[in-house]
């Protein structure tokens, strides 16, 4: 390794004021997830089906634009218990529970909730259909009425992360999603109009072997050589970070 700070790896290597710990952070600034290099999309309420698309029209993911805030929680519930005749406690623990919530600026175009249910109009479904309307005409670009029948369909949310050296960091697919709240709101003098929805869902499932549309214009092995930083661990074939796999396909 060409530079002169070094990594702690364990008690014995730790030296505060001349090494990093767990890895070498150099090349941070371009290695760092962003709000800049992360894409949500909307699709198909399982990640098998999330195919990016067939030639039907049904299986396609939409990019969601505009989006000022995003975030999963997922939260597993957990019991201690302790038992007659022994200090020490225990945990039993059930099924993990996914939410999430999305703010995204109101403006002319597709609104938040008719861009979730992008995967439903794809497929060719009416929301003029139900008996308690979500859309005006069957193309409509405004849905609202969380009393309809469609709100009962789930769909999918995936994102993914790369760092500006365009490497893909992960990605998730938040499997069968369905919507709990929305919220818009308005006040005086304020300079935008945020659109806010909330939901619920089953899984949170890692999103592997993205394809790779954008190349970036610097490789990461150059701005690596430009710090000196020639010492990568090796990536396991096949998995996120493979710099050898740059053009792969959904799964």
């Amino acid at each position: 390794m060409g530079n002169q700070i070094g990594i702690t790896k364990g008690l014995n290597s730790w030296q505060f004021q001349s090494t990093y710990v767990e890895r070498a952070m150099d090349n941070a600034a371009y290695q760092a997830a962003h709000p800049d290099d992360t894409l949500v999309l909307a699709g198909p309420a399982r990640r098998g089906s999330a195919l990016g698309g067939n030639g039907t029209g049904i299986q396609t993911l939409l990019a969601i634009g505009m989006l000022q805030s995003l975030s999963f929680t997922q939260t597993k519930p957990t019991q201690p218990l302790l038992a007659i005749g022994s200090g020490r406690s225990f945990f039993v623990s059930g099924k993990s529970q996914t939410q999430w919530s999305i703010a995204r600026l109101f403006v002319n175009g597709r609104n938040l909730l008719r861009v979730l249910y992008h995967n439903f109009v794809a497929a060719g479904g009416d929301p003029t259909a139900f008996d308690d309307q979500v859309a005006l005409k069957q193309k409509g670009i405004f849905f609202t009425n969380l009393d309809s029948e469609l709100y009962y369909v789930p769909f999918g949310l995936g994102t993914i992360f790369r760092n500006k050296a365009h490497d893909l960091l992960g990605a998730i697919y938040a499997e069968l999603s369905m919507i709990s709240s929305y919220a818009i709101g308005i006040n005086a003098g304020q300079n935008m109009v945020l659109e806010n929805v909330t939901g619920l869902s089953d899984r949170l499932l890692p999103w592997g072997n993205i394809a790779d549309s954008a190349a970036s214009y610097m490789p990461r092995a150059t701005l690596d050589e430009i710090l000196d930083f020639t010492e990568n661990p090796a990536p396991v074939d096949g998995e996120i970070g493979d710099e050898a796999d740059t053009r792969v396909t959904l799964s």
